[in-house]
């Protein structure tokens, strides 16, 4: 499975992106758990806790970005004020509480702000947690606090925060969405209950994009592969025409490549100074072509196949090329990243796996 760095998805999204807006607006209004896919899990344990009245007072939802964590804890905290919650163990979307949840306007479901960029201050704690904690809800059971990247608070806001997790008051609640659990406290995450957002199927995220989103199956694969089970990042992959760009010149390199002249190949590695902040999801789109290649050539089945719009490429390729070959440009690629990793010199490393490509 290939992954895509947060880097080259948050550069790929601020470009142009295809109006899929009906998709979009879906999407940031999910109402009912029925609309996650993949955490059946999760979604039964919520259920179970609030039907049988076991609530916990804290809760950490950890998992990567584009995981759906702030879908869940949005649900997950519609459903705790849902006011006809025990109608098909689900958020009812229909009563006042679910109305003004999905406006973002619950008045008792409190999301926890920061100014800072990259820190969630003891005072942003202080001012917005503990200074309300003991107001009673305004309309609601319940009172629910969401802290979205929980691991940017400092250690004096977390020590801040851990008095309310300790003795909260009977109608708190505290969902804490992080990416990485174990910048929390060991005392924070031992009173908390934890969520593991589990990565997707892939075949339930090749559906999602399909159905949902009337992607081609082809295109679908491709996102799929770079997905590594994270749907959030499947869907910007299918909106991005950056992406679009890039994967169309790794093609255009890796089928004209046999043919090209030592200098066509220096021009194309200072062309490809544009993607070297990304460079390594760039060579991930070349090992998924070799491996294409590779898995084609031992089972001619080009349902396993992701680049299928390439197939008379891929299997000219695959008819003209060894074992040994495709292994040693993959093998190649795999030892650029570790070049790179040691800031080997970018063009040095680069004309030397072309040249690899060129010579298999």
């Amino acid at each position: 499975m290939i992954y895509l760095s947060m880097d080259l998805l948050c550069s790929l999204i601020t470009g142009k992106e295809r109006k899929i807006t009906k998709l979009r607006q879906k999407d940031d209004t999910m109402n009912s758990f029925k609309d996650i896919i993949g955490q059946d899990q999760i979604i039964n344990y919520i259920s179970k806790a609030i039907s049988k009245n076991t609530l916990a007072h804290a809760y950490i939802l950890t998992g990567e970005k584009g995981s759906g964590k702030r879908m869940i804890a949005s649900l997950f905290a519609m459903f705790i004020q849902c006011e006809q919650k025990e109608v098909d163990k689900d958020v009812c979307g229909q009563c006042k509480s679910c109305k003004q949840s999905m406006g973002n306007n619950q008045p008792d479901i409190i999301r926890i702000t920061h100014e800072k960029a990259n820190t969630i201050s003891v005072e942003d704690v202080r001012t917005q947690i503990n200074n309300t904690v003991d107001i009673k809800p305004y309309s609601s059971p319940h009172k629910v606090y969401i802290i979205e990247n929980a691991e940017l608070m400092t250690t004096q806001a977390q020590n801040a925060l851990l008095k309310n997790i300790e003795e909260p008051p009977g109608y708190a609640v505290f969902l804490l969405l992080t990416q990485n659990m174990e910048m929390l406290l060991p005392t924070i995450r031992s009173r908390c209950v934890i969520l593991k957002i589990r990565n997707i199927r892939d075949d339930l995220i090749k559906q999602h994009l399909m159905d949902k989103m009337s992607i081609p199956e082809n295109q679908a694969n491709l996102c799929v592969a770079f997905a590594a089970g994270n749907i959030g990042r499947a869907i910007k992959l299918v909106e991005s025409e950056q992406f679009d760009k890039m994967k169309n010149e790794v093609i255009h390199l890796v089928t004209n490549i046999g043919h090209m002249e030592t200098e066509e190949i220096f021009s194309v590695v200072k062309k490809m100074q544009e993607y070297k902040p990304f460079i390594v999801d760039y060579l991930d789109l070349m090992a998924v072509w070799y491996r294409d290649i590779l898995v084609y050539k031992a089972t001619k089945n080009m349902d396993v196949v992701i680049f299928k719009e390439q197939m008379w490429q891929v299997k000219q390729k695959a008819t003209t090329s060894s074992y040994g070959g495709i292994e040693r440009i993959i093998g190649a690629i795999e030892k650029t990243k570790e070049r790179l990793k040691a800031n080997v010199n970018f063009e040095l490393a680069m004309e030397l796996l072309l040249l690899t490509m060129k010579e298999n």
